[in-house]
């Protein structure tokens, strides 16, 4: 895997991210915070977690391991949401500008949340984020179609598609 694919699944993550989050906006009040057990109670703490989640990597990427979720991620708007997956998305962007290939496969030294030390390869954790929101939003999917809502097609070969 080099830089250019890497960056190219980061361009699907944004897209992705942005079509969940253009239907999540269509959603009321009560269908956007409805108890609809996942992996998180609701929608919103569902689209919370993917934002709060790209945070986190960003700032270890960073040489930063955050103890805790980002506050803002609790109990958040969906312009919230959006606003810091934006800004989460530009910031990784100049990052990703500023790697090589060589970059790639260095180790990064970080702590999860439970301050649990692990070394991977950076690109495995840049991997490993686009395949964790992907999962989240296919959770999402699920959620707003029982919330009665229409979810949006985020699959990577309609990202292609919508390139060729």
């Amino acid at each position: 895997m080099d830089i250019a694919e890497i960056s190219g699944l980061y361009d699907y993550n944004v897209w992705a991210n942005d079509r969940i989050v253009t239907a999540i906006r269509e959603l009321s009040g009560e269908q956007y915070t409805r108890m609809i057990p996942s992996s998180f109670p609701s929608i919103r703490a569902t689209l919370g977690h993917i934002a709060g989640a790209e945070w986190i990597w960003l700032q270890r990427w960073n040489g930063t391991s955050p103890g805790a979720a980002p506050s803002w991620a609790a109990d958040a708007t969906v312009d919230l949401l959006a606003g810091e997956l934006a800004s989460v998305a530009l910031k990784r962007r100049a990052l990703l500008a500023s790697l090589d290939e060589t970059a790639l496969q260095k180790s990064l030294s970080y702590r999860n949340l439970k301050g649990d030390a692990f070394t991977d390869r950076l690109v495995n954790v840049l991997l490993h984020v686009v395949n964790h929101s992907t999962y989240h939003r296919g959770q999402l999917t699920t959620m707003l179609r029982q919330a009665g809502a229409i979810p949006p097609a985020t699959d990577l070969i309609v990202f292609s598609r919508e390139r060729l």
